[in-house]
């Protein structure tokens, strides 16, 4: 399956990908890149959607099962250039890694769908049972699932296969995320005269202090659904002896399994309703982030701030046809879950849709200066890719 002429394709197309700058809304060059190698390379079609996602298609010659492998075009901003030891959209190749903003995190993984798909199809002459699709994905970085609720639409998949780092272990599941707004609200005052005014600030203190003492749900397998405050900040901001009559506090909730909107927000609610009993000048509001965001093709793509948790038994049938033909072709992958947020919590989270994640390189180096992956795990994870065709088409 794999040979020098194809490795040697692999790391070309990986290495125009890297070089194509795709921060978040800015993904226009990474899938034009990707659409050039699907016409280039006998895919049935390509198709761009309304917010950008890039979606490459092969359609085999007898009706089977649709797959959809998942990657994500963005990636987090470089915000110093000058602190990386490699240029990080050179795509340099040093010592058997390629270096590069992406490369782990993911168009490693997404270059090898790509690669892959397009090499399953050539091998059997298109004789196969099924449909291939291979996505790229925008403002992941922003939005995990939401920009993907686009493409299950379309696509329909029976299977997904989400190509976040795992070195090249089978990832089942993951803790969700929600992004919870708790805002108190004052009265301002003269600072020189405080009490004439509610201080929204002191309020806040209180109701953080509650928060602090809600003891967090448990999954055996997922482990806690942490809350965690991230940010905080007053109004009027900065202050000029105002007593501050707005606080707006941001925390990270992870999500567990059967979590809902409203089971989340319950016992958060539940405290601001008994602290507002308690104190009538306390006035408290619970809700989610809502984001928005500008896509490259100049639509707007927003959502509320969760995304919902997932989890399926290593018994799965599907989870151990993958799990049987990877260990045929010698590799040991280990069945584990993924410690952050990915599309999967649309896939599988909100959708249902059977879904597993595989891909190369350390889930550590995303985000990092001097981001890289090994070229054996890019080369080896097209292979598992192969292998996963193999594994569902059928």
């Amino acid at each position: 399956m794999l040979n020098e002429t194809r490795k040697d394709q692999l790391i070309s197309f990986c290495r125009k990908m890297i070089q194509a700058k795709s921060y978040s809304g800015q993904e226009n060059l990474a899938a034009a890149e990707m659409d050039a190698y699907a016409k280039a390379n006998g895919f049935t079609g390509v198709r761009v959607d309304k917010y950008g996602n890039c979606i490459c298609h092969i359609k085999g010659s007898r009706p089977g099962p649709k797959i959809l492998f998942d990657g994500h075009m963005d990636t987090v901003p470089v915000p110093d250039p000058s602190v990386w030891h490699h240029d990080p959209f050179g795509a340099e190749i040093v010592d058997g890694k390629m270096y590069g903003r992406g490369t782990s995190d993911m168009k490693g993984a997404l270059s090898a769908m790509l690669a892959a798909a397009g090499w399953f199809a050539q091998d059997c002459g298109g004789d196969f049972a099924g449909e291939i699709y291979v996505a790229g994905v925008v403002h992941e970085e922003c939005f995990e699932g939401v920009a993907a609720r686009e493409i299950s639409a379309c696509v329909k998949p029976d299977y997904v296969i989400i190509g976040e780092a795992s070195q090249l272990n089978i990832k089942i599941g993951q803790r969700g995320r929600g992004e919870i707004v708790v805002e108190t609200f004052g009265v301002p005052a003269h600072s020189a005269n405080p009490e004439k005014g509610v201080n929204a600030v002191y309020s806040m203190c209180r109701v953080i202090e509650e928060i602090r003492r809600l003891e967090p749900t448990h999954h055996d397998v997922l482990g806690d659904g942490i809350l965690e405050l991230t940010d905080i900040k007053s109004d009027p901001y900065p202050g000029a002896s105002v007593v501050p009559s707005h606080c707006r506090a941001t925390y990270d909730r992870r999500l567990l399994t059967g979590e809902t909107k409203e089971s989340v927000l319950a016992p958060l609610q539940a405290l601001a309703d008994r602290l507002m009993a308690e104190d009538p000048n306390m006035k408290i509001k619970v809700s989610y982030a809502v984001g928005e965001e500008v896509c490259y093709t100049g639509d707007t793509i927003r959502g509320e701030r969760f995304f919902p948790g997932w989890l399926y038994s290593r018994e799965e049938g599907f989870v151990q046809d993958v799990l049987s033909q990877l260990e045929s072709m010698g590799f040991q992958p280990e069945i584990t879950q993924y410690n952050f947020c990915t599309n999967g919590s649309h896939y599988a989270g909100e959708a249902g849709i059977r879904t597993l994640g595989i891909g190369p390189s350390r889930e550590n180096l995303a985000h990092t200066i001097d981001e890289y992956i090994e070229l054996e795990q890019l080369e080896k994870v097209s292979q598992c890719y192969y292998g996963v065709m193999r594994a569902l088409l059928k």
